[in-house]
């Protein structure tokens, strides 16, 4: 986490307290077992997206720059959720265990919920920060007949949803190497993997659509004809040419992010896990 952090400074991909928050959140999930270590997992895969082709994604956005670096509410946002349920489990339940719902059922509830808090995260991040370089224009989720500029909240491509679908694949590889490492689990149960591999898969895909869904409703989105850039809601400088585009200012960002997550956690705890895992 210290490593982590350091080169977060250097790299100006976290505002100082923003810092202190991962910091904390870093330290505290990686001490609830080798699990937690999916946190620092979407932390690097996210910031290497969010610097990727930076300069292009300001052409079509104008808050990408803002959004590159990352403050204490949009850390606690993507983590604060999963470190506390790291936390219960290690109080309650101790160590680690194998998603096992038959021998295993609360602890497995726990796991499952917390591999979809990461899994949503980060197939969040890399939808939003590659699928901006889709080639072809986004489809706003709500209208799918309605074309709509790059950056628009609840635009989705078929590239974007592929990288969701990769964001929770990457989760899910990283959950198999920690479990490897822990001896949870047992040498060659293919079907153990695939079905880790289809549960992040899975809890990516419906984090990013909650997210969309949300972004396109309870988001404003501003669109300035002559610049041909989206703006946000609480965009500063917005210029006075910039016309909604779609949404409510009902929700920032931040608060989205929260509540996707808190969704495709809980059904990923509770509905998708004991249904790919079989139930008690």
């Amino acid at each position: 986490a210290t490593s982590i952090c350091a080169r977060a400074i250097k790299r100006k991909s976290l505002t100082p307290s923003g810092t202190v928050a991962a910091f904390a959140v870093g330290f505290l999930s990686v001490v609830t077992g080798l699990r937690g270590m999916s946190l620092l997992v979407f932390y690097q895969v996210a910031t290497k997206a969010t610097k990727y082709k930076a300069e292009l994604k300001l052409k079509q956005d104008a808050t990408a720059e803002s959004s590159s670096q990352r403050g204490p509410s949009q850390v606690l946002a993507c983590s604060a959720l999963a470190v506390a349920l790291g936390l219960w489990h290690a109080y309650k339940h101790g160590a680690e265990r194998p998603i096992d719902f038959a021998q295993y059922t609360q602890q497995s509830h726990l796991a499952c919920a917390i591999l979809a808090h990461h899994a949503t995260c980060l197939a969040d991040t890399l939808a939003s920060e590659l699928g901006m370089l889709a080639t072809t224009s986004p489809v706003l989720i709500t209208q799918p007949w309605r074309t709509v500029p790059p950056g628009t909240n609840g635009g989705v491509t078929v590239w974007g949803t592929a990288c969701s679908a990769l964001g929770g694949f990457i989760i899910a590889l990283a959950t198999i190497l920690w479990d490897a490492m822990s001896g949870l689990l047992a040498f060659g149960d293919v079907t153990y993997v695939l079905q880790i591999l289809m549960f992040g898969s899975i809890c990516g895909l419906a984090g990013s659509f909650f997210d969309s869904l949300l972004g396109a409703v309870v988001q404003e989105t501003y669109w300035d004809e002559e610049r041909k850039l989206i703006y946000h809601a609480h965009t500063e400088n917005r210029p006075k040419t910039a016309k909604l585009l779609t949404g409510s200012d009902i929700l920032n960002n931040e608060q989205v992010n929260l509540v996707s997550v808190a969704i495709t956690t809980f059904l990923g705890g509770y509905v998708i896990g004991p249904f790919i895992f079989g139930s008690a």
